[in-house]
């Protein structure tokens, strides 16, 4: 009967999607980025005339912290105005509890969250889809950029360690997860803020999650305090282990013969800051003071 219940206020919250311009505008930005990503990429094959893997131009752009947070950014505006408190909120605590309540948030999260990274993984292949093949073998424009070096020149954040550790369709699926979890991560932390002081604090609480994690960037630290060869190897690791974005990005991985996070420990790590921050949520609800305006936000 709970399951049923919270599934029923997922549905409430996707209903609120009809006509709201911030869900219009999240969706439009990130498929703009992705766009503007993934351009580099198309033109580089069609310049060569070479092909793509479907999925490589995603594998590419978003094995890069960078590129992971500009899409990361735009979804602040979907969840802008936590705690989604209406009008109509009032009739569903009267027959539900308030536990209820926050767990169909909670699974409305996660699924838009899902909703919004597929989305950016589809978009990257619509856009190279007129020059892709969907085998799950590495491309000849895959090969090229790896090993030329030319990626740089083209602003393709292309990486060897990508293209040597796995197979588009493995790479793909693995990257997916990664953004995801981390976008998860910034939501949960802006949802709790959110109900501890009020939903400016909480968007702030967001950018500066964002922030923290590109700031944390050991060439950046390095160049600034002129570290030597050994230190800015040392603050590379501890920028792996301390940055979400860097646990967010594929190549800043150990795969058999460094000290950064292996990608079992980036998801357990995720998991916990998640499921830490969904039972602080389901807390501070038993104290949250409970104030509505009238109307529906949209």
């Amino acid at each position: 009967m709970e399951f049923y219940q919270i599934l029923r206020v997922c549905t409430y919250h996707y209903s609120r999607w009809r006509r709201n311009w911030r869900i219009v505008m999240a969706f439009a930005l990130g498929g703009i980025i992705s766009f503007l990503l993934t351009e580099h990429i198309v033109d580089f094959s069609l310049e060569y005339g070479l092909t793509l893997q479907i999925f490589e131009p995603f594998i590419w752009v978003f094995g890069d912290g960078t590129s992971i947070l500009l899409v990361a950014l735009a979804v602040i505006l979907l969840f802008a105005d936590m705690p989604f408190l209406d009008g109509s909120v009032p009739y569903y605590l009267i027959r539900i509890r308030v536990r209820t309540w926050v767990l169909g948030q909670m699974l409305y999260l996660i699924t838009s969250c899902f909703l919004y990274t597929l989305y950016i993984l589809v978009m990257t292949m619509v856009f190279c889809f007129r020059n892709a093949f969907a085998g799950n073998m590495w491309s000849p424009t895959a090969a090229k950029l790896a090993y030329s070096g030319l990626s740089d020149s083209y602003f393709i954040p292309a990486r060897l360690k990508t293209f040597e550790m796995a197979k588009p369709v493995e790479c793909m699926t693995t990257i997916f997860l990664l953004m995801l979890l981390y976008i998860l991560t910034a939501v949960f932390v802006m949802y709790f803020v959110t109900l501890l002081k009020n939903q400016a604090a909480g968007i702030a609480a967001a950018f500066i999650y964002h922030i923290y994690g590109f700031l944390l960037n050991a060439d950046g630290i390095a160049q600034i305090l002129r570290l030597d060869e050994n230190l800015s190897y040392k603050a590379g690791i501890w920028c792996g282990w301390l940055s979400p974005l860097r646990h967010a990005t594929f190549p800043a991985h150990d795969f058999g013969y460094d000290r950064l996070p292996t990608l079992g420990q980036t998801y357990g790590i995720f998991a916990v800051v998640i499921g830490m921050l969904a039972v602080l949520v389901l807390w501070r609800m038993k104290h949250y003071s409970f104030y509505f305006s009238g109307g529906s936000d949209t």
